[in-house]
């Protein structure tokens, strides 16, 4: 708000202004039983006497002649009325109106000094604060080296594509050579498993030479501490490259981002200021998604590619999974693209070249961060519960049936195979939706016990079951007469959650390649699912699409500070359950804000 102006001393006729960012008004009664016949009444006098009392008492600072001042520390003023509530003079014999303004020191700006109101500048108070300590993203070997602690490496490396596995192993070279020599050995490993040892180079076939699977990273372990970094890259690509491509050829090299669009601007940087957006549902996401360590793995993730500085693109994908729908499969509205720049710290509008290009830069490292994903839910599952499989986006999309969290996507069935031994191999729904052919036969041959009501093809090892609807399942099994039944709320489920995020929702509609598209549907659903299991869980059925709707246009104020990001949310029902939820803690060292704090708060 803005006080009165007032003239300046000597009728000059030039005015000074007082400029309030911000104000809270706290009304105490004390004594007596009633607020009187309009209380309602009583805090808006409050409010409206406030600027008149501001400018009478700063009215000798506005009428001289100098430089402007700003007040740092919180002003505070204590009003008592008279008897009959008026904030001016009192009549009626009634006592005069108390005003104490308690004393605060004034510094004052510099002449020269920008006077635009820019949202952006930083305030005096944060001028004189101790810069925050230069920040980095962690390394890739700070991830692995973690994993391998919880005894997850070897789960994590089972699960990578080799374009993944040696995409990683030159980061670790010299940063951590027992690690570096677990990726070389599964590379070795999946070679021995389609050759023999004679067709390893030399090198690598005299260092595992009568060494068994299990020993092969203690028998690498030596070789790649002596070997020279470039030497031991090269002979990885050797393992993985297809029949016919040069060994010698250098690796490729990214090529650049094509130019910008039109109107399009370089990703830029929030470090102070304020804005409005009309959805905080993406920040809600980074809570649950920091409690099973995917936060964390996303920074060292991108910085085995040297794109950790990108990492405010992944999360402009991310935010976009979770706001309005993109008309005609990428069009955006204004309002959506204004969240997800704030979401990932930086000013709007994101480019979707730049989204596009980033797809195709981080290949490699969307399988490390789906691997993460779903090694936390696999941990979490219970065997006695089912699994839903549905075709969508030309792969298969595996969840747990029991809250709608996210597994997996693999290209067919056999891909899938590796999270439901992980989960302790329970029955598998199959959902209506595009299969594969062959997914039936995949999932028998691997003795999976499944109950589908899709009707099988001609050949497919299945059984009609005799239930009131179409329902088949595993020849040779006995299926479980509750699965058969949760079938068909399950199977709409799954297809209301696979519309919403899938369909109507693109992250990077540009992108020839799903790979990034699929992974932030991965993240964006389980941060929903978590929401909605932690909140809801007692009273109805958990789904992430009632995460997604309730909290959809929950509005948010969303400060940029040096060290930390403030969103500030309406307070509600909605912010008193996320609050009891626990789902409103701070969540530090965000990598695509540059390390700062996201915390949050009710105003």
């Amino acid at each position: 708000m803005s006080a009165p102006t007032t003239p300046a001393i000597g009728g000059t006729g030039e005015t000074g202004d007082i400029t309030v960012h911000r104000c809270t008004v706290t009304v105490v009664r004390r004594g007596g039983w009633s607020w009187g016949p309009d209380p309602r009444g009583l805090v808006r006098r409050v409010v409206d006497s406030l600027p008149e009392l501001l400018a009478d008492h700063f009215a000798e600072r506005l009428a001289a002649d100098g430089p402007d001042v700003e007040i740092t520390e919180p002003l505070i003023v204590t009003v008592r009325p008279g008897r009959n509530g008026t904030l001016h003079q009192a009549t009626n014999g009634g006592p005069p109106v108390e005003v104490h303004f308690a004393p605060v020191p004034m510094v004052e700006i510099p002449a020269d000094a920008d006077a635009r109101a820019d949202t952006d500048a930083l305030s005096l108070e944060d001028s004189f604060a101790a810069p925050p300590e230069p920040w980095t993203a962690p390394g890739a070997a700070a991830l692995f080296a973690e994993l391998a602690e919880r005894g997850e490496l070897d789960a994590l490396l089972a699960l990578l594509p080799d374009e993944s596995v040696r995409a990683y192993l030159p980061a670790l070279l010299g940063a951590d050579d027992t690690t570096a020599a677990r990726l070389l050995a599964e590379l070795v490993g999946r070679a021995l498993a389609t050759g023999t040892a004679e067709a390893l180079p030399e090198p690598l076939r005299t260092a595992v030479a009568g060494t068994d699977a299990a020993d092969l990273p203690r028998a690498l372990a030596a070789y790649v501490a002596s070997a020279d970094p470039e030497e031991t890259v090269r002979l990885a690509r050797t393992l993985t490259d297809p029949p016919g491509t040069s060994a010698h050829e250098p690796p490729a090299i990214a090529t650049a981002p094509p130019p910008l669009a039109p109107g399009a601007t370089a990703m830029a940087p929030r470090t102070t200021g304020e804005v409005r957006v009309w959805s905080a549902l993406p920040f809600l996401l980074a809570g649950p998604l920091a409690r099973i360590g995917y936060l964390d793995a996303i920074g060292p993730a991108l910085a085995g590619l040297e794109l950790a500085e990108d990492a405010p693109l992944f999360a402009v994908a991310l935010a976009y999974k979770v706001l309005g729908s993109t008309a005609r499969g990428w069009r955006r509205t204004e309002r959506d693209t204004e969240a997800a720049a704030a979401f990932a710290g930086l000013h709007p509008p994101v480019a979707e070249e730049q989204l596009t290009a980033f797809a195709r830069q981080v290949r490699p490292a969307l399988p490390v961060l789906d691997g993460v994903l779903a090694l936390s839910v696999c941990r979490g599952h219970d065997p006695a519960d089912p699994l839903l499989i549905t075709g969508a986006d030309d792969a298969l999309l595996l969840v747990d049936a029991q809250g709608m969290f996210p597994i997996a996507w693999a290209a067919d069935a056999a891909g899938l195979l590796p999270y439901w031994q992980a989960c302790g191999q329970p029955t598998v729904l199959l959902c209506d939706g595009p299969l594969p052919p062959g997914t039936l036969r995949d999932l028998a041959s691997a003795g999976v016990p499944f109950l589908t009501g899709v009707r099988p093809l001609r050949g497919d090892p299945a059984t009609r079951l005799p239930w009131r609807t179409p329902l088949w399942a595993a020849t040779g099994t006995t299926p479980d007469p509750r699965s058969a039944a949760e079938l068909p709320a399950h199977a709409e489920q799954f297809a209301a959650m696979v519309t919403a995020l899938v369909a109507e929702r693109r992250a990077v509609p540009l992108a020839p390649d799903g790979g990034l598209e699929r992974t932030v549907t991965l993240a964006a659903a389980l941060g929903l699912s978590t929401v909605a299991w932690t909140l809801w869980r007692d009273r109805e059925t958990p789904d992430p699409l009632l995460a997604l709707h309730r909290f959809a246009d929950l509005e948010a104020t969303v400060r940029f500070e040096p060290a930390a990001v403030r969103v500030r949310v309406p307070m509600g029902r909605r912010h008193a359950d996320l609050l009891r939820g626990g789902l409103l803690a701070d969540v530090p060292d965000v990598v695509w804000l540059g390390g700062r704090t996201l915390t949050f708060s009710a105003g």
